[in-house]
């Protein structure tokens, strides 16, 4: 057996991966003199009274070893006389169950600890989930410590048992079940006689030996573009990894998302030219012909991947902060990044038992399934049949932390049944016929600051100018358009995206349309600026809540400090001031004229 196995090393905290893989490391001699003193020396000021802390060889921050804890992931490559390994050992803590989840989106196997003493933990749950989430079909239930329970066979079978029926529903191809103690060295390299009762392979000696081959579901060539090669006038080739089948020059490709089609003229493997090339390569493809091709775009040939604006995912969501649906994001699969919208929570999982709870949105740590539009079709495939086209992240649009990992389940049937209806009056029709060019005035600011006054006042001016405009408040909207929502975050960014929507509508009918509403999150006014678009401008009215609780002719504030009113911007829902506005005015020191001057002085050039 040569062939590569990559492994994660989860559960819960303090089921001694860290010193399990530390053991292996030591007992299998896979670490040098120099390592070993060091650890030896190390030990003698650690927490195990001078004997040998395993631990040390994969805890590397200072904080890893003084708590005796996994923070981020630690990599370790070895090798036997029968196999090559790269092991990823992962926190235990919740906190940091995305670096797990890290380390899981590459792992072929996955060895699940569970403290002999303490059973099945819910972490212990959640790891299985997510391992199962990304793929991994081999399972290896360590069930480590069992030097504290005198290695009691009953005990480890009951532990054994409760996981087995956890696991059952999650798609694993194996699970195997391994007692062993990791300081003790026991069942790690070697069988042990403290375990006779236990009939099958140390942990090593069944890594060395479990097959992991699997026959992949797409045998067609299949190559993402990363890269448009041009370096200069004469030369334009397509750079990529093949992710499955082979192509050879000579052969017709097509590219997705389109439908055109060209022949290979050529391949490059480094700098060499070369007749052929199979999954796994990187290499550089020219064609017989021009073909609109960039970054994000798919080569394919005998395959036949989805091509489409909506899909259905798992997602494992890693932000601080709670998902919403309607909230938007930027989604990046395989070299394509692309903005996308959590149009639908369907439901959440739980942990525990695995059945759907309902869900209008998840937090930290949090397994659901979703339905996500995108902002235009790309090229993905269900994550069963191509992990390279079936995972993808989500990306904060405003801190670019990464929010969720997920997986394509599949394709939204509707997202082929509608498409786009091309009309024979454009939007430079409209605009030529009313003489001026469309925008979107987005006034944002506390309540009180003046929003609804001040864009009354401007459209006021721009009509005496004899523009075309339509003035959407925020009061007014919320009797018809939006009449079935509340104020809860997730009321507010539905609110938000439809009023996005409706402005998008009215500059293509060539009006100026001016918007007054708290919109008091940041995601929520970058993803209205996608949806606008250029005509989106922002105007910010940074008026102090002080001075705004002095205007409050409608006792708002006074009631949500009362706890009369809930969700209330300023008090007890946060508002977010916008990044870079295009103008800010504090109407505490600007009166209404002078600020209405200041708009329309602002806009003349965008709108003549």
């Amino acid at each position: 057996m040569t062939t590569m196995l990559r492994f994660i090393a989860c559960g819960s905290v303090d089921d001694g991966k860290s010193t399990l893989i530390g053991r292996m490391l030591y007992d299998s001699k896979q670490i040098y003199i120099d390592q070993e003193q060091a650890l030896i020396k190390d030990s003698k000021q650690g927490s195990r009274g001078g004997d040998i802390d395993f631990a040390l060889l994969l805890d590397g921050l200072s904080a890893e070893r003084e708590q005796g804890i996994t923070i981020d992931v630690a990599y370790r490559y070895f090798s036997t006389d029968r196999r090559s390994f790269i092991v990823a050992d992962t926190p235990g803590h919740e906190q940091y169950t995305r670096n797990m989840a890290v380390g899981a989106s590459c792992a072929d196997l996955a060895l699940i600890l569970v403290d002999a003493m303490n059973g099945v933990m819910v972490q212990t749950k959640r790891h299985s989930r997510i391992c199962s989430l990304m793929g991994i079909k081999h399972i290896v239930l360590v069930i480590n410590k069992m030097d504290l329970i005198e290695y009691d066979k009953g005990r480890f079978e009951d532990i054994s048992q409760d996981y087995l029926n956890f696991a059952s529903n999650l798609g694993f191809d194996s699970i195997e079940v391994i007692p062993v103690s990791a300081t003790d060295g026991v069942n790690i390299v070697e069988k042990s006689l403290h375990t006779s009762w236990y009939k099958g392979d140390s942990l090593l000696k069944y890594l060395e030996e479990i097959d992991i081959t699997t026959q992949s579901s797409t045998n067609g060539f299949l190559m993402p573009v990363q890269r448009v090669s041009r370096p200069d006038s004469n030369f334009r080739g397509f750079q990529g990894q093949i992710e499955s089948g082979s192509v050879a020059v000579g052969d017709e490709v097509g590219v997705l998302p389109g439908s055109e089609k060209a022949k290979i003229k050529s391949i490059i493997s480094g700098f060499e030219n070369i007749d052929c090339a199979i999954a796994g390569q990187a290499v550089n493809i020219t064609l017989d012909r021009e073909v609109d091709i960039s970054r994000g775009s798919v080569l394919i040939k005998n395959s036949q991947p989805a091509v489409a604006d909506l899909f259905t995912a798992t997602i494992l969501w890693m932000d601080d902060a709670s998902m919403i649906a309607g909230r938007s994001y930027f989604l990046k699969i395989g070299t394509k990044q692309i903005a996308a919208t959590i149009i639908k929570v369907k439901h959440k999982v739980d942990i525990n038992s695995g059945s759907k709870m309902s869900a209008d949105s998840i937090i930290k740590n949090e397994i659901a399934v979703c339905d996500i539009a995108l902002s235009e079709k790309i090229v993905f495939d269900k994550y069963i049949s191509n992990k390279t086209l079936g995972a993808f992240i989500l990306i904060d649009r405003v801190s670019n932390m990464t929010s969720a990992c997920g997986v394509i389940e599949h394709q939204l049937d509707r997202s082929d049944n509608i498409t786009w209806q091309k009309t024979d009056i454009t939007k430079a029709d409209r605009l030529k016929q009313k003489g001026q060019k469309s925008l979107t005035l987005w006034f944002t600011g506390l309540s009180g600051s003046g929003k609804s006054s001040l864009a009354n006042e401007v459209e006021k001016k721009l009509v005496a100018m004899g523009k075309h405009t339509m003035l959407l408040d925020g009061d007014n909207i919320r009797h018809g358009l939006s009449r079935n929502l509340g104020f809860k975050e997730g009321d507010r960014v539905e609110n938000i995206r439809r009023i996005a929507e409706v402005s998008k509508l009215m500059n293509n009918a060539g009006l100026i349309v001016l918007t007054a509403f708290i919109s008091p999150f940041e995601k929520d006014r970058q993803a209205a600026k996608e949806i606008i678009g250029d005509d989106f401008f922002e105007i910010y009215l940074s008026t102090p809540i002080e001075e705004c609780e002095k205007r409050d002719v409608k006792g708002l504030y006074k009631k949500a400090r009362a706890g009369v009113v809930a969700n209330f911007t300023g008090v007890s829902s946060p508002y977010e001031e916008p990044s870079n506005p295009d103008i800010t005015i504090d109407t505490s020191e600007n009166n209404l004229s002078t600020s209405t001057s200041m708009v329309v002085s602002k806009i003349l050039d965008l709108i003549e």
